[in-house]
């Protein structure tokens, strides 16, 4: 349960490992499937399905952490629920935490149908976690944390009414860029529905408040050839910006919108399903251990979808 009122990691995880070829569009690698990431029984299973992997390695940042590496994700049907797992490699495998649900449907302000989509993200100038979700589709909140366990302050800080046009405005992640003219240190790229499914992206000076929101999609479907995309990441490489994300045909695509977010170059798909993905791959949160690349991501339909890792060959 959260607590409180309302109000990539350095030296470990990256892109862009000179140890792998360049295999596909933006020179990224080919990944393949290596394990699920967890184990069953897990300790909050409501609904038997995961969505929205983030990896964070936390060695650099805590002292006494339970692992090297952090795993956040969540169910995605009602209630969902923010949960963690630990390991001391990307490898895997991880263990679940015991006390899962980190964040639940009751927040201190309001109760929503269901709390889904975490991405964290260590804000070096407070030494606090943030962790941004939605609940309701329409409303993306932030929570902050000194451990990333016990997150507190949970604060409403995206929804439609700041984004004209939208019915929906989720699945937010949140990365240290910044972008010319904006005075800002953080930028969010998140998934907004107007006439499908695009990614709207918004900036901020300090990750928590003062956020701004274009109204202008950053990426559209149509080019693609799909009608609705969404599970965006920020990816850095060759010394340029990219966003990758996934189609509703169930593969993952990479389009690069420069380091001022100026453009707007689709350059096809770099990640398909194999058979046991069950048609669908999503969401990706990439990072990077003894020079190997690991991609953290969901597999199958989404009321059924499982978290797997995949390692570059």
């Amino acid at each position: 349960m959260l607590l409180g009122g309302a109000a990539g990691v350095a030296a470990g995880l990256g892109l862009g490992s000179a140890a792998n070829a360049a295999a596909g569009p933006a020179g990224m690698p080919t990944y393949r499937y290596l394990r699920d990431a967890l184990a069953l029984p897990l300790s909050h299973n409501p609904t038997g399905e995961f969505i929205f992997p983030c990896i964070r390695g936390v060695y650099d940042k805590l002292s006494s952490p339970r692992a090297r590496y952090y795993l956040y994700y969540a169910p995605h049907e009602n209630p969902g629920g923010i949960c963690v797992a630990f390991a001391n490699s990307l490898a895997g495998p991880f263990d679940d935490h015991s006390g899962n649900p980190l964040i639940d449907n009751r927040l201190p302000t309001t109760t929503v149908s269901h709390v889904s989509s975490p991405h964290v993200t260590w804000d070096a100038a407070t030494r606090q976690f943030f962790c941004y979700f939605h609940g309701e589709n329409f409303t993306t909140r932030v929570a902050r944390s000194t451990d990333g366990i016990t997150f507190t302050d949970e604060t409403p800080i995206l929804s439609t009414r700041l984004v004209s046009g939208t019915s929906e405005t989720s699945y937010a992640r949140v990365f240290e860029h910044q972008l010319p003219g904006r005075n800002n240190k953080y930028v969010m790229i998140f998934m907004g529905v107007r006439n499908g499914r695009r990614l709207f992206y918004g900036w901020s000076p300090n990750g928590w408040d003062g956020w701004q929101f274009s109204s202008t999609p950053l990426v559209n479907p149509e080019p693609d050839g799909v009608t609705d995309i969404s599970g965006p990441t920020l990816v850095k490489r060759n010394g340029t910006t990219y966003v990758a994300y996934h189609g509703n045909d169930g593969r993952m695509r990479i389009t690069e919108v420069g380091n001022a977010f100026d453009r707007e170059t689709h350059l096809g798909v770099f990640h398909s399903p194999i058979p046991s993905d069950n048609g669908r791959v999503a969401a990706p949160s990439f990072g990077t251990q003894d020079g190997v690349e690991y991609m953290f991501y969901e597999a199958g339909p989404r009321l059924s979808a499982r978290i797997c890792i995949a390692r570059a060959v």
